[in-house]
C-alpha cells in the first residue's frame, strides 16, 4: 500500500477467478467509465514496457488484447481495427523494409552576441 492508497491496476476479466483458485481472495472494483480509457492507457504502457523488457512474443498478445478494448472504446471492431491497419499499410508501407530515416539536426543558431 502507498502512501496515497492501494496500488491498483487494470487486470483481465478472469483474473480474479485464477486467484480464487489458488486459495487467495482478490480485492477487486469495476472501473467506472470514466477512467476505463485512462486505465487503459496505463495497461498498454505497461505491457508495452514487459515486452521492451523480456522480448517475449507472448507479451505481443497482452498488447493485442489492450488494443482491441481501446478500440472497443472508440466503437471499432478487431476486424475495423484491421482494416485502418490495413489502409495505413497500404498507403504508406508497413515495417518490414527495416528502413531507418536519419533525420537532420538542425544547426544551432548563431547567439546575437556572436555575431562579427
Amino acid at each position: 500500500m502507498s502512501a496515497t492508497g492501494p496500488v491498483e491496476k487494470l487486470v483481465r476479466d478472469r483474473i480474479p477467478e485464477i486467484i480464487q483458485a489458488s486459495g487467495a481472495t482478490p480485492n477487486t472494483r469495476v472501473a467506472t467509465e470514466d477512467e476505463y480509457a485512462t486505465l487503459l492507457r496505463a495497461k498498454l504502457y505497461e505491457e508495452v514496457a514487459e515486452y521492451t523488457a523480456e522480448n517475449d512474443p507472448a507479451e505481443l498478445a497482452d498488447i493485442l488484447e489492450v488494443l482491441h478494448a481501446l478500440a472497443a472504446l472508440h466503437g471499432l471492431t478487431p476486424e475495423e481495427l484491421e482494416t485502418l491497419r490495413a489502409a495505413k499499410a497500404s498507403e504508406r508501407g508497413g515495417f518490414q523494409a527495416r528502413i531507418v530515416l536519419r533525420i537532420p539536426t538542425p544547426p544551432h543558431p548563431t547567439h546575437p552576441a556572436q555575431t562579427p
